[in-house]
This record gives C-alpha cells, sequence and structure tokens, in this order.
C-alpha cells in the first residue's frame, strides 16, 4: 500500500488522517503528546462558525491594537518586544489587508463546505462530542457596531452564508438566558458548536480502528523528501514514506524548513474557561445557543448539560503558555455580566497557540519537493475549516500519487521496450 505519514494528532491532522484512510493509504501519525487533540484541539470555543470567518486583515485591526497595546485586559494584545519573526509576519499581514474582502468571501465559503464532511464523520463513526445545531447569535450594544456587522453581512453572504438579523428586543426570544440591552444581533442557523476535543478523540479511536498508526509520546526530530521519498526520524529511527502532511500547529513552521518550504505560521494565544454547571440555579441560567460577542471577542459555547465554555482574545507573544489571570479575568467578567445566575466560583482556564498565517487563510496542498504536503495554519478557525481543509489536501495527495505513478509505469514500459 501507498504509505503516508502526516505530522501533528490534531483536529486537523486527524481530519486529514481520516481522509486519507478513505482514500486507501496506510496512514501513520505523529504527536509528541500522549493522547491526542492536547494544543489547540484542547479547549477552545467549540464554534463551528462561517459567521466568524471575516479576517482580521483590515486597518481597524491595526488601529485597535496600537489603541489596547497598554491595556493587559484588551481583547488583541501585543508583546512590543520586537523579533525578527513577528517583524515579518506582521509586514505580510499588512500586505494582505487588500486582500480583506476576498479572503473573507474565501473562508466562508470553505466554512459551509467543511460543514457537512464534519457531521459526515461523526456520523460515520458514531463520535458524540456535544453537538449543539441551534446556531450562533452575534450580539451588538451600540450602532456603530452594528452597522460595521451589516457591511460584513454583506461579505458573508457572497459567500453563500444566510443569516437573519435581528432587532434589540429579538434576542432575548432566541436566547433568554442573556442578559443586557443590545441595539440588535445576527442569528446564524445554520451555524453550530461543540467539544472539539471529545470529537478529536474519538476521530482518533476511529482512524485507529480502520487501521491508521497513531505514534504518540514522538518527538519528530527531522524530516527529508528526496527523490519521491520521505523521511521522518524519531527517536533515533528513520521511518520512509511515499508523502507526508504537515499539520503540526505553530511547529509546521519548523518543519516546513526542514523540507525547503517556507511556512510563515505565528502563534497568536487565544485563553478560555470552562465552567462546571454544578448546581440547577447554573444550568438554568447558562445558554444553550452559541454566542459570540464580537466589541469584546469573546464567544461561548453549551456542552451538554453541565459545561459552559468561554474563550477570546488574542496574544501576539510569541510561543508562551502562560496562562495569565489577567487575561482570564475578562472571560468570567463576561459571563458574570450577561449571565448572572451562573456560578463561576469553580473554573478551569487554559491557554493555546492558535497557528496563523499573516493571510489568515490557512496552507494547503503541495510543497516544493514531491510528496511534501500542507495542511496547517487555520488560525482561529481550525475546528470550523478542518473537514474541508483535510478533504482538500487528501485530494491532493491522491493527485500527485497518482501522476507520479503514471510517469514510472511510462518510464517502466519505456526501457522494457
Amino acid at each position: 500500500m501507498t504509505s503516508v505519514a502526516v505530522i501533528g494528532a490534531g483536529v486537523t491532522g486527524l481530519t486529514t488522517a481520516y481522509e486519507l484512510l478513505d482514500r486507501g493509504y496506510e496512514v501513520t501519525v505523529y504527536d509528541r503528546h500522549r493522547y491526542a487533540a492536547m494544543e489547540t484541539s484542547f479547549a477552545n470555543g467549540g464554534q463551528l462558525s462561517a459567521s466568524n470567518a471575516e479576517v482580521w486583515t483590515q486597518w481597524g485591526t491595526i488601529i485597535k491594537g496600537l489603541k489596547w497595546m497598554l491595556h493587559a485586559d484588551a481583547p488583541l494584545l501585543v508583546n512590543p518586544a520586537p523579533t525578527l519573526h513577528k517583524m515579518r509576519w506582521m509586514t505580510e499581514f499588512l500586505s494582505n489587508i487588500p486582500n480583506y474582502k476576498r479572503n473573507t468571501v474565501e473562508t466562508v465559503r470553505m466554512a459551509i463546505a467543511a460543514r457537512g464532511v464534519l457531521f459526515d464523520m461523526a456520523d460515520r463513526e458514531g463520535i458524540d462530542f456535544d453537538l449543539e445545531r441551534r446556531g450562533i447569535l452575534h450580539f451588538y450594544s451600540n450602532e456603530k457596531d452594528m452597522a460595521h456587522a451589516r457591511k460584513v453581512n454583506t461579505l458573508l453572504a457572497e459567500g453563500g452564508l444566510e443569516r437573519r438579523e435581528l432587532r434589540g428586543g429579538e434576542l432575548r426570544e432566541v436566547e433568554p438566558a442573556l442578559q443586557g440591552n443590545f441595539v440588535g444581533g445576527f442569528l446564524t442557523e445554520s451555524d453550530s458548536s461543540g467539544d472539539i476535543h471529545k470529537f478529536t478523540m474519538g476521530l482518533a479511536r476511529a482512524c485507529v480502528r480502520r487501521g491508521a498508526t497513531l505514534r504518540l509520546c514522538a518527538k519528530v526530530e527531522h524530516l527529508t523528501a528526496e527523490d519521491g521519498i520521505v523521511r521522518v526520524t524519531e527517536a533515533g529511527r528513520d521511518e520512509t514514506y511515499d508523502a507526508i502532511v504537515i499539520s503540526a500547529g505553530i511547529e509546521s513552521r519548523g518543519f516546513a524548513r526542514q523540507l525547503g518550504d517556507r511556512v510563515n505560521i505565528y502563534p497568536v494565544k487565544g485563553y478560555s474557561v470552562t465552567i462546571p454547571l454544578d448546581d440547577a440555579e447554573s444550568r438554568a441560567a447558562a445558554p444553550w445557543i452559541s454566542l459570540l460577542d464580537d466589541r469584546a471577542k469573546i464567544v461561548a459555547s453549551r456542552f451538554g448539560e453541565n459545561r459552559f465554555r468561554i474563550a477570546g482574545t488574542a496574544e501576539f507573544n510569541g510561543a508562551n503558555r502562560d496562562i495569565r489571570a489577567d487575561r482570564i479575568k475578562p472571560l468570567t467578567d463576561w459571563c458574570e455580566r450577561y449571565f448572572p445566575g451562573v456560578s463561576t466560583e469553580t473554573i478551569t482556564p487554559w491557554a493555546g497557540l492558535r497557528p496563523m498565517m499573516p493571510s489568515m487563510l490557512p496552507r494547503v496542498g503541495r510543497g516544493r519537493a514531491p510528496g511534501v504536503f500542507y495542511n496547517t495554519g487555520h488560525g482561529h478557525l481550525g475546528w470550523t475549516l478542518c473537514a474541508a481543509t483535510a478533504r482538500i489536501v487528501a485530494g491532493s495527495v491522491a493527485e500527485s500519487l497518482r501522476a507520479d505513478a503514471h510517469v514510472v509505469s511510462r518510464r517502466g514500459h519505456a526501457v522494457a521496450v
């Protein structure tokens, strides 16, 4: 059988592995952790959100970032200490501002395409991941933010997304638990939410059942690609494969460099808190629909009866995984403001590093060397886009390997003659 290695056992790597198995390949997945989905796929906001597809490459983001730089609790925080990597990434980010509209529309289309693929995986394998298909509700407290939301909505509609604009009073009809005064919002009924970690762990088990090898606690030391053969060096031993897909989160940049490619990923830290709904009052006071507060850049999702996840913020601070109290507090304050009946006495904080490209679009497809492919750099939308990009890259692998086999076959025929 044709063999393919996948580097990374997060949601992107394992959806890729699943799609490759569907095409009949022998798949080996490498990850440095003891379990799948232990980094960015561990505790995100839970939203499968085509409605959050607006890319950040606009001057408004830059202006806000500069204003917020001295505020530790700001939604967007940039460590001003210069590094060459950060400066190059920021320069490329600025160069993508003219592509804001095009990249937003493309992201929406990918997000819509991903839905059916991901739901099909879950249905085929019987994966329970606390899926809620009630939609996602964006809400706004002032007319200026609402006006911007209408402009964004025209781009989302261009990408094929249907949404419903609500007046202020209608928000409580959609989600009675939401407290506060609002001028309006948008309801995207086709969006949904679910626990990314539960899904990815279930998919890991499904991949193993279908014949994949998961090499966990595996520290990949080096990658090479030459003459159509990919070599993975791990624990001092080499394994060879016909192809490789890099889905290693923020580590993808280093692996790409070993393979002769430039994949300019920067780690953008996001935070979350998971709140146990241990008492009847908290369960009654927590929302069921998934929510997005655009001004605070905070999302919230209900996972079954007993868990409530609140996530948000973006922090440009390198590969720093520290969980800062001043970044967690805005999340609990947000809960107490809009859902005062939910007890925040006990919370579980988390921080993860989103692998983000300057264009805000993932790197999907072939590398320079034969047999090398990438499915990485999804930023804050990995959960939303992964199933679509996994299918795209698996198709690219299949097309490339068929073409290579055809060339070899023709060469063999010529020699025989």
